[in-house]
């Protein structure tokens, strides 16, 4: 095949091959325990198998509604309004989406401009930077430091007229915090009086740890007003390989959002909405996961004891940061590669999220393994 003989102007030009492919290829080559990408290696719940095949039996399996199945829209909205007091109307409020990564790059092509400023929380998810870029935005990065609490003195200080939007996290990937109830005060009253956007990430929001409470954005009365919350049956099912996630946001909002939403997909995969507006209408199917995904993150730190690595225990997501400081001065990425080529077993280094590669010589496991798995991935760790 001959070169491509034309210029390209790369409207990403920065974007490289993602860690998440580079460590998965190595894993898969040194045939390594991977505990680097965020999903389970366990089945799904049958119950919801047999719904989804249900569902396409019954013929479900052209295009579904635009904005989602009502009755899937009508069982979000309950669970919204049970666990955190805020009612949406899913006709105009409430839209189905490809994944929690289609919501957030809708709403972001629905509002960011060329010029457009964007506040983003470092490390985060690698999702977020691309989308503002590629609609002519620009992110204003806030890097979290050690204990990965924000400043908000220093997040006011951002703020300028060119703000159009602010993403946050929680509970938080990578590190596995949460943001507090006192910190989503210090958001509203921080974006009171401006027109700014905020784009709330809780594809984790049913997983976090020892009696603390997802604080979502739809709790705060102005925060509500002004942002888009944005989840993931897929994290929550153990089905990230389905894509499909939900987003709330009020009217005004999402008549935005379904403007880009229904000529980038336009619909969700149908039989699937038919079993999950099924499967949601038990709430202990999403209620169980907090305690589901503690015994799993406290067998992976039980197992860690007696190692060398530094620990403070994930508040939620199923990730777990393992400090290593005390074993190698090697960067994050290099014994990244190391575990994988020398001891078969795979992680994530943090400093490809952070502002200018800062390395805390951090990496993250995902504990979402079935229990073998983590014991010969803990009895490697041990031994380092």
């Amino acid at each position: 095949m001959p070169n491509y003989p034309h210029t390209i102007n790369s409207k990403l030009p920065k974007v490289k091959t993602t860690i998440f492919t580079t460590v998965g290829k190595m894993a898969k080559k040194y045939d390594a325990i991977n505990l680097s990408q965020g999903f389970p290696n366990f089945d799904p719940d049958p119950k919801l198998l047999d719904l989804v095949s249900k569902a396409m039996h019954e013929g479900h399996n052209q295009y579904a509604h635009m904005a989602g199945l009502p009755k899937l829209r009508e069982v979000i909205a309950t669970k919204i309004a049970t666990l955190h007091h805020r009612e949406y109307d899913p006709e105009r409020e409430i839209t189905v989406t490809v994944g929690a990564t289609e919501a957030i790059f809708t709403a972001i092509t629905a509002f960011v401009a060329k010029g457009d400023e964007v506040i983003v929380f470092k490390p985060a998810y690698d999702c977020y930077e691309p989308a503002v870029e590629v609609n002519g935005g620009i992110p204003i990065y806030i890097q979290l430091e050690g204990d990965f609490k924000v400043d908000w003195s220093a997040f006011r200080e951002k703020l300028t007229p060119k703000t159009k939007m602010v993403i946050i996290n929680t509970p938080h990937n990578p590190s596995g915090t949460i943001l507090s109830k006192e910190d989503m005060l210090e958001l509203q009253k921080s974006l009171v009086g401006t027109n700014i956007i905020v784009i709330s990430d809780e594809v984790y929001e049913h997983i976090v740890f020892d009696g603390r409470i997802h604080e979502s954005a739809s709790r705060f009365d102005d925060l509500a007003s002004r942002s888009f919350v944005c989840s993931s049956f897929g994290k929550t099912f153990h089905v990230t390989g389905w894509k499909v996630g939900y987003c709330a946001a009020p009217a005004e909002l999402m008549h935005e959002f379904r403007k880009t939403h229904q000529f980038n997909v336009f619909s969700v995969d149908h039989p699937v909405q038919h079993a999950l507006a099924t499967y949601l209408q038990e709430p202990q199917h999403y209620l169980g996961l907090n305690d589901f995904y503690q015994e799993k993150r406290d067998f992976f730190l039980n197992a860690l004891k007696g190692s060398r690595f530094t620990v403070v225990p994930s508040q939620g997501t199923y990730f777990q940061l393992l400090g290593y400081a005390p074993i190698t001065e090697e960067g994050d990425v290099d014994f990244a590669k190391r575990l994988i080529v020398e001891h078969q077993l795979a992680s994530i280094p943090i400093s490809v999220f952070n502002v200018a590669d800062l390395d805390n010589k951090v990496l993250r496991f995902c504990f979402a393994k079935t229990r073998e798995t983590l014991e010969k991935a803990t009895e490697i760790l041990r031994n380092l």
